[in-house]
């Protein structure tokens, strides 16, 4: 098939669609991918591809066909500029550069902002190709959530404008069978809707490789690591107030793996509590070095914030902590602690309760290293048996095929 993949985020940025893209292209599909310049998460224009923009034209075998954007900055207001200038020149230089160019099928990929629909929507009448969009993040419940916007005049506004692209998708794809009921809800029409959740990248599949140089050795150490975007919604005051709980008990470290909007502020906070030694921030490092790096941890951590819409979505990172095979502790509501107690996988405890995540960490510590292990098996064989990549991708084949030939889906 040849498949158009619309999505504002792509390599050498890190997201799980490149992964898919590299995966279509090794079944023989032709994907050309629209996507913008890539400034995330620093929110400037990656150096690499300012000194030689040519060499990211193609990715393993895909077509890239890039348009500018405004980049995401550090403010709220540079974040909303990226968001319409990526939609707006996605719509008119996007579909001028497709010129000539016929599809199969557009896959959109969103894991915010819902606005990346809006060129898919242009495309679709265009090119006459069915459209499948991935809901990864729920519009407008996540800007009230995590206070972006407060308005409830605005938020209606969005809440319009998720109906307006949901109404002009084939099929709208969900990463929580949570979100099928919220999807639905803004839909004026009924629209197929499916239960289609993240996986883990392959490089957790056996890999074997040495212990990252870049984390402190210390003899006895506890590690609590976590890996992923330093954002609002991973509540990371709650995360560091467990922090400060367990400052006496000297073997547990924190260590805190990314880059995001809130890293600045989660950098200070551990200078003012006086959390140097017990938090580490190492930075933000390649997907592909992350095996490197989990090999120091003792257990993974995921949390986000309490509010409703975050209770209804399973954080992508949980898949690559089930196949890494490593025990988890979580501190959320939802779905996604539901995903870990079903696997037998880890501790919970209830989202934006530092408490009750200080008592898990202490209690998994305590463990023997051989219930731990069972944790981590037990995870692995959750995330073959839940999140198999190839049955994942096998299905989205057979979908797109089906919308292609105007079959029900």
């Amino acid at each position: 098939m040849r498949i158009l993949v619309i999505s504002q985020v792509f390599w050498p940025e890190n997201f799980r669609i490149n992964d898919l893209v590299s995966e279509l292209v090794a079944r023989g599909h032709n994907v050309t991918v629209l996507t913008g310049l890539p400034n995330y998460p620093d929110g400037q224009l990656l150096p690499a591809y300012s000194r030689a923009p040519a060499s990211f034209s193609r990715y393993e075998g895909a077509d890239i066909v890039r348009v500018p954007i405004i980049t995401r900055g550090r403010t709220r207001k540079q974040l909303v500029l990226n968001y319409l200038s990526f939609a707006v020149s996605a719509t008119l230089l996007g579909a001028w550069r497709l010129r000539g160019r016929p599809f199969d099928a557009l896959f959109v990929y969103e894991p915010s902002p819902v606005t990346v629909g809006l060129p898919a929507v242009a495309l679709r009448a265009l090119k006459r190709a069915p459209l499948v969009f991935w809901v990864l993040d729920l519009w407008p419940e996540t800007l009230k959530a995590v206070g972006a916007v407060t308005s409830e005049r605005a938020l209606k506004a969005v809440g319009w404008l998720v109906t307006f692209i949901y109404d002009r998708c084939d099929l709208i794809l969900a990463q929580s069978r949570s979100f099928l009921p919220e999807i639905r809800k803004h839909c004026r029409h009924p629209r197929p809707v499916a239960y289609f959740p993240s996986w883990a990248e392959t490089i957790f599949e056996g890999v074997d490789m040495p212990s990252a140089s870049e984390v402190p050795v210390a003899a006895d150490s506890f590690n609590v690591m976590f890996a992923g975007n330093i954002g609002e919604a991973q509540d990371f005051p709650a995360v560091l107030a467990a922090a400060e709980l367990l400052k006496t008990h000297e073997r547990i470290r924190f260590l805190i793996v990314g880059e995001g909007r809130k890293a600045a502020w989660v950098k200070e906070e551990v200078g003012r509590r006086g959390l140097t030694t017990t938090v580490l921030m190492l930075g933000r490092y390649p997907v592909e070095r992350m095996p490197s790096f989990f090999k120091h941890a003792d257990v993974m951590l995921v949390s986000l914030k309490g509010e409703p819409v975050f209770s209804l979505t399973i954080p992508g990172k949980i898949q690559s902590y089930l196949a890494a095979g490593l025990p988890i502790v979580a501190m959320l509501n939802g779905e996604g602690a539901e995903v870990i107690e079903r696997a037998g996988a880890g501790i919970t405890c209830k989202a934006g309760d530092a408490q009750a995540l200080a008592s898990a960490i202490l209690r998994m510590a305590s463990l023997p290293d051989a219930q731990r292990r069972e944790m981590g098996r037990n995870g692995r064989l959750f995330s073959a048996a839940e999140f198999d990549r190839t049955k994942l991708i096998d299905q989205l084949e057979s979908w797109m095929r089906e919308l292609r030939g105007g079959e029900t889906v």
